[in-house]
């Protein structure tokens, strides 16, 4: 299960980000002008587990092209946060979203640091990780995630992966059809650094000028290879030792 987000069809109504944080008690934090357009959240966070980027750009029609954008975590395939756990408190789910725990979490904050989009964070006074759950206990009760009950334009969609991807792959062919030709999916692709994940998005531009990696790589990826390294060099260097000692006897 996951989310489909065509950022062609986002107005920036902000409404799921106010679903999102009703639903799951995300606190509200004061917010004031960022000078980043409309955008007043500026990223996700321990506090905004969905944020809306509001982009203005010169050139088009009138001078002037909007791209919004909501943004959430990927529930990565591969999931660094989830390697790096050293309590269990990230777990996989049935519906093979990524969730934080917690009750289990200690605030170690290594999957901070595991995440190639920044997503996962430290909430201030509690210490904890947090971030997005798809809605892990709507999900339970067959119920749509609460951000994508809210959208008022189906910018956010929710189902099963293998039906959103043909209908995503067949919103940018009807686009680049009309002439909108650098659209294009983010997320889809089971081969790159993160294979894939459950949110993925339609965009009209290059990732970059959303805020998004272009090429994200989980930093745990070649953990196995190194691990695999350095066991084979402890044993050559055992070796070369015995070798040594029964030499000198």
């Amino acid at each position: 299960m996951g989310f489909f987000t065509d950022t062609s069809l986002c107005i920036g109504c902000k409404a799921c980000e106010v679903a999102c944080k009703e639903w799951n008690r995300v606190p509200a934090e004061q917010r004031s002008f960022t000078g980043h357009s409309y955008d007043n959240t500026c990223g996700l966070g321990a506090n905004a587990w969905r944020h809306v980027a509001f982009i203005e750009q010169g050139g088009g029609e009138d001078g002037l092209r909007w791209l919004m954008s909501s943004d959430v975590c990927k529930h990565c395939n591969h999931a660094g946060c989830l390697d790096v756990c050293p309590t269990g408190a990230l777990m996989r789910t049935e519906f093979g979203t990524v969730v934080v725990q917690e009750d289990i979490c200690n605030g170690c904050g290594y999957c901070v640091s595991a995440c190639p989009f920044g997503v996962i964070e430290r909430r201030e006074g509690d210490g904890r990780a947090w971030k997005c759950t798809l809605c892990y206990d709507r999900l339970r009760g067959d119920l749509e995630p609460a951000c994508a009950q809210a959208c008022p334009t189906k910018s956010i969609q929710f189902g099963a992966l293998d039906d959103l991807l043909p209908l995503a792959r067949g919103r940018v062919e009807t686009l680049q059809h009309r002439g909108v030709t650098d659209a294009r999916l983010y997320g889809t692709g089971p081969d790159d650094g993160v294979g894939g994940g459950h949110a993925f998005f339609l965009l009209l531009d290059e990732p970059e000028v959303y805020g998004l990696p272009p090429d994200p790589v989980v930093p745990t990826r070649d953990l196995g290879r190194m691990w695999a390294s350095a066991a084979a060099a402890a044993v050559v260097l055992a070796a070369g030792v015995l070798g040594a000692v029964r030499g000198w006897r």
